[in-house]
């Protein structure tokens, strides 16, 4: 059995509402379709699920434009059906995490239709220029002037205003949300943009030195302040108050592994996404660089890492990897590497039907704020969220009842559904189940604790976990020679391993004996 509360060693499943599973047929992934795909979900071997933002919304950022955050857009539902799916999870055995947006809110926010000020961050221009020259994440300067001459700031699209955290009521507000979601039902709460809830209030101009989007640098006006860390541990008082081992999972994009560890200190969020793993290039050097830093950092902390290769903001690992065959072959040694990892881990949904990035969407499909604030010159999101193919062979592909989603599907996805998966003991689908199944055996009693590298090639990642498990990676496009291991093939990303080598882009997980040797 694992030692320690269960968000410590999960495999949680990203579900993105919009993309996910059409129960009404109006093109829109909806609560409903979220619980008539849980079965799947449990059969995959998922320990819980997070969904994004489904609350009321006009949707200028997928949801990410939250006006209430104790309701559910009715394009997706109600608040019944959400009780519905939280009943549902927890009968199968899954946990349920939620999105949580609080660094800005909806302009139809019942605060900003209000002209409270107070509660957002307005200030007067510099004549007839913005206060500073801080950019949206989306594109353009991050400031709007309404008809009085002053300024509101929007870190994102203009339609996402941000909050002043200094303000008491503001505090208030959101520590009276997580008490209604968790009384509620809700396991935990994933939390948007986690470092940027703090801003300098002498608001400087950026300068060369700061990065004002992605990775924050050390000292940037905007991300990752010190000051943030007093809203978590407030936060923490509360979640801790509640039984089950409720979770706070932080969006934290910071660049140095030691200045994310100090929002995992004991007293604030539990875990962290690890977005140094997700963006390392597939290089061995570079994958052990971020599992190594991750690990030391978080240990100082007493914290668990988490490990991501793909979510809802970044293209697709597939295609990140190479795209085609390479991409595909290399997403599969990929997730035998990650679940091999202490800690806990998140599949992006689709990913386990090994999805890639749909990069040639016409123009005039496209929803992200990115794609129309740069007037096209950056593509945006929109080709990592398209809705999943699950059965057919032809568009919905069993996403719903209609005939079309509400991104275009490839037609190329027919080969990609879930049931024609299903029967395939070779496919991406089944790959995952196994690894899944076989994790807890081969790496799951030993939790979130140590890793020890054994010798390898120089394109080969391998690595003890506990007394009897080793997982060995090649990351190169060529056989490499396996570690003297002396063990037992449980599972392999391909048929490429024999008793002494090891093919491109594969990996391989063994039971082994005997004392660990270290490098």
């Amino acid at each position: 059995m694992r030692a320690g509360p269960w968000w410590r060693h999960a495999v949680i499943y990203q579900v993105y509402v919009w993309s996910f599973a059409d129960a009404d047929g109006d093109g829109i992934g909806d609560l409903p379709g979220v619980r008539s795909r849980l079965p799947y979900l449990r059969d995959l071997g998922v320990d819980a699920i997070w969904l994004n933002p489904f609350y009321p919304s006009p949707q200028a950022d997928n949801g990410y434009d939250v006006a209430d955050y104790r309701d559910v857009d009715p394009r997706f539902g109600t608040l019944a059906d959400l009780d519905a799916l939280f009943a549902d999870a927890h009968a199968l055995g899954l946990r349920v995490i939620i999105d949580l947006v609080p660094n800005h809110t909806s302009h139809l926010h019942p605060w900003f239709l209000a002209d409270r000020r107070d509660r957002y961050l307005f200030r007067d221009g510099r004549g007839d220029e913005p206060p500073n020259n801080w950019r949206s994440a989306f594109g353009g300067p991050a400031w709007t002037r309404v008809a009085d001459g002053q300024w509101y700031l929007h870190l994102f699209a203009a339609e996402q205003p941000d909050l002043d955290w200094t303000n008491p009521a503001v505090r208030a507000e959101f520590e009276d949300i997580l008490r209604f979601w968790f009384d509620r039902g809700a396991d935990g709460f994933r939390i948007d943009v986690a470092h940027g809830l703090a801003k300098d209030p002498q608001m400087p101009d950026l300068t060369e030195g700061h990065v004002d989007v992605g990775y924050a640098a050390v000292g940037h006006p905007y991300f990752d302040l010190d000051e943030v860390h007093d809203v978590y541990r407030d936060w923490r008082r509360i979640s801790d108050s509640y039984a089950g081992d409720r979770v706070f999972v932080g969006e934290i994009w910071v660049q140095s592994a030691e200045r994310l560890a100090l929002y995992l200190r004991p007293d604030e969020l539990h875990t962290a996404f690890n977005f140094s793993f997700l963006t390392a290039p597939w290089d061995a050097k570079a994958l052990r660089a971020a599992i190594d830093n991750t690990l030391r950092s978080l240990a100082s902390v007493g914290a668990p890492p988490t490990w991501v290769l793909s979510n809802h903001d970044v293209v697709r690992h597939v295609t990140r990897y190479g795209g085609g065959a390479i991409g595909l072959r290399r997403a599969r040694a990929a997730v035998l590497l990650m679940l091999a990892l202490p800690g806990s881990a998140y599949v992006y949904q689709g990913e386990e039907l090994g999805l890639p990035e749909v990069t040639d969407l016409p123009d005039d499909v496209r929803r992200d704020p990115t794609f129309l604030r740069t007037g096209g010159r950056e593509l945006g999101r929109d080709g990592c969220r398209v809705p999943l193919p699950w059965s057919g062979s032809s568009p919905s592909y069993g996403f719903g009842p209609g005939p079309a989603a509400w991104l275009p599907q490839p037609e190329s996805w027919a080969a990609h559904t879930a049931e024609r998966q299903d029967g395939d003991p070779a496919s991406m689908l089944n790959l995952y189940r196994a690894a899944l199944r076989h994790r807890l055996p081969c790496f799951g009693s030993f939790g979130d604790g140590s890793l020890t590298w054994l010798p390898s090639a120089p394109d080969v990642l391998a690595f003890r976990r506990g007394p009897g498990a080793v997982c060995v990676v090649n990351v190169g496009d060529d056989p490499a020679p396996l570690p003297s291991l002396g063990g037992t093939l449980v599972l392999a990303s391909d048929p490429s391993v024999t008793a002494e080598t090891i093919g491109g882009a594969s990996a391989a997980w063994f039971t082994v004996a005997g004392p660990d040797t270290a490098t």
